[in-house]
């Protein structure tokens, strides 16, 4: 069996809800908990999500982690990639997400991205770039007060700006609601214009289903688990996966 799709998990708990979205759109996952050991004895599936702890580290180490995972899942074949951090965009103004998503990019050579943290099925939604938390913009949720990630700012467009050395663009709602070509189309002009790491807009699970299929030729993805909700009908049709009634996650410490 192939592995298609190699996740990165910032936390525990995210990565168990990315298996889990996962696991309910067809792909059999396999979660590893904390950094793998070279010799780990894999299952046969799909995808892997590794849940790391690196949401707040200091910036080096939360690299240095996430780039050894990466490396151990391009040994095993991963086709594409995907960063998983909270919906909430947890991070302070000199990173995490941002310089992690800035040293994926470059291992992988890969010169456009998403940053995607929407997930409507918990009240977390991007419009206009900003993020809300059910009816509240990020920065006036309880976020705010969050000892170690206080989110004092709503605007991702500006908030990842200030994290990344890239250029940073929307890809708006106007956008998502149409066609995945249509979200095609605005990457490929954001990323002719010098842009690098565009923030995407979505409502909706509709608007995740479009922003995945889009996705299907990107080397690396970012965003909350929510954002993978549209990746798996990419694998179950290009490579005529027959999806399983009831696929399984199976969880495994390594570390």
């Amino acid at each position: 069996m192939t592995l298609l799709l190699g996740c990165i998990a910032d936390d525990y708990t995210g990565a168990g809800d990315l298996a889990n979205t996962l696991v309910k759109s067809g792909l059999k996952t396999a979660q590893l908990i904390g950094k793998p050991h070279c010799d780990v004895n894999l299952p046969e599936v799909e995808a892997l999500v590794v849940a790391l702890k690196t949401r707040t580290k200091p910036v080096p180490a939360a690299v240095e982690e996430t780039l050894s995972v990466l490396q151990w899942l391009q040994k095993r074949g991963a086709n594409q990639f995907f960063f998983k951090y909270c919906s909430t965009f947890d991070s302070t103004t000199e990173g995490n997400i941002g310089p992690v998503l800035d040293a994926l990019m470059e291992r992988l050579n890969c010169d456009f991205t998403i940053a995607c943290p929407a997930f409507p099925a918990t009240g977390r939604t991007v419009y206009q770039g900003h993020l809300f938390v059910h009816n509240e913009l990020l920065s006036n949720s309880p976020m705010r007060n969050h000892p170690l990630t206080p989110m004092t700012e709503s605007n991702l467009v500006c908030l990842l700006s200030k994290q990344t050395r890239h250029e940073v663009g929307l890809i708006s709602t106007a956008i998502v609601e149409q066609r995945p070509e249509t979200i095609l189309t605005a990457m490929s002009e954001l990323q002719e214009s010098g842009v690098r790491i565009a923030i995407v807009d979505a409502l909706n699970d509709h608007h995740l289903m479009n922003i995945g299929a889009a996705c299907k030729n990107l080397k690396l993805i970012t965003g909350s688990s929510g954002a993978a909700l549209g990746l798996a009908n990419n694998f179950l049709t290009q490579f005529d996966i027959k999806s399983s009634k009831a696929p399984s996650k199976i969880s495994c410490v390594t570390g």
